[in-house]
């Protein structure tokens, strides 16, 4: 269901987004041709397997791919229209930080070790929002008292060692939104965290954003995570969208082999206590010069002839809910 603060309006769209590393082995088409849109105030995650093109996406948005190797050959990325991919070098660090914030994956490696987290979060308010000093303090202790910080006056002078892990991403979730974003991109801000602090983080992360009115794509290989969290889930694989659509649509009804392995991977309750856990198998591919094929084929259970001659076009299920898969273009075997 989507959240009350979800509009119409689209504040980024990415078209045929393509980036791809270039290294002695061949190119690594990283993200191949991936498409979406981002409404105001949406919560979108991302989903699929380590090397699936989920951080690179959205790298690209930030347009902080390392280039050398990395390089962004192809596409639009439109943020209110403007090609973020166009932008000089000023109004990129006006973007970053100001318009679209990002959580990097591991809290505890994301702040700088030698500074208070005092010196970090009022460096980013007084560059976006042009505070004094004391405003932009002041700013920085109410966002972290937002973010569950207890004693946050005396804990903002605190370097980052001097917190867990919970609390590092309880930090950084604080920054990322003390400049009122339109966008926060959350790239697997639980994977390093324990199961009950991931609890409390995406429940926190879910109840500030709705409060500011942000959009959020949430990066993650879990499908578990975004079930209760996401508006609209895109399924990645190979550096393709394999799969797109509401929450509730994907989980009732599931349409490609990959999204159902997925889904039949997440641990159950209501599963039989010797019954074991499902694992898609294989492996994901090696997407250097991948064949123009689907990339799932090998590991497919519903493999067809066609799956290993040429990539399949998407299928419309209506209220945006789209696969690209073989299965459902008729007359294959």
């Amino acid at each position: 269901m989507a959240r009350e603060t979800m509009t119409d309006e689209i504040i980024l769209t990415v078209k045929d987004l393509q980036t791809h590393f270039f290294t002695d082995e061949g190119v690594v088409k990283a993200v191949n041709g991936v498409s979406f849109s981002l409404h105001k105030g949406e919560v979108m995650g991302i989903v699929g397997e380590s090397g699936s093109g989920k951080s690179v996406t959205n790298l690209s948005i930030m347009n902080l791919v390392q280039s050398p190797p990395g390089k962004i050959v192809g596409g639009e990325i439109l943020f209110h229209g403007t090609d973020i991919l166009t932008m000089d070098r000023k109004q990129t660090r006006e973007l970053r930080g100001g318009k679209i914030a990002m959580i990097f994956q591991d809290p505890m490696t994301s702040l700088n070790p030698f500074l208070r987290i005092s010196t970090q979060m009022i460096e980013t308010v007084q560059l976006h929002q042009k505070l004094s000093k004391k405003d932009a303090l002041h700013k920085a202790i109410e966002m972290l008292s937002l973010a569950g910080i207890p004693a946050a006056e005396e804990r903002i002078h605190c370097y980052p060692h001097q917190f867990s892990g919970g609390m590092c991403q309880r930090v950084m979730i604080a920054m990322g939104l003390s400049c009122n974003p339109e966008i926060l991109i959350a790239d697997e801000p639980t994977s390093a965290l324990d199961v009950t602090i991931q609890a409390q983080i995406l429940d926190l992360m879910t109840d500030l954003t709705a409060r500011f009115g942000t959009a959020v794509i949430l990066i993650t290989h879990s499908l578990g995570v975004v079930a209760g969290t996401c508006d609209t889930i895109y399924v990645m694989y190979a550096g393709k969208v394999v799969e797109r659509g509401p929450t509730a649509a994907i989980f009732a009804a599931p349409k490609h082999p990959y999204t159902r392995g997925l889904i039949e991977s997440v641990p159950r309750l209501d599963k039989k206590n010797r019954q074991r856990l499902f694992s898609i198998p294989g492996q994901p591919p090696n997407v250097i010069n991948l064949p123009p094929c689907c990339p799932f084929f090998p590991r497919c259970p519903e493999v067809k002839t066609p799956c290993k001659t040429a990539y399949p076009p998407q299928k419309d299920f209506g209220a945006g809910h789209s696969t690209a898969c073989w299965n459902y273009m008729g007359g294959t075997s």
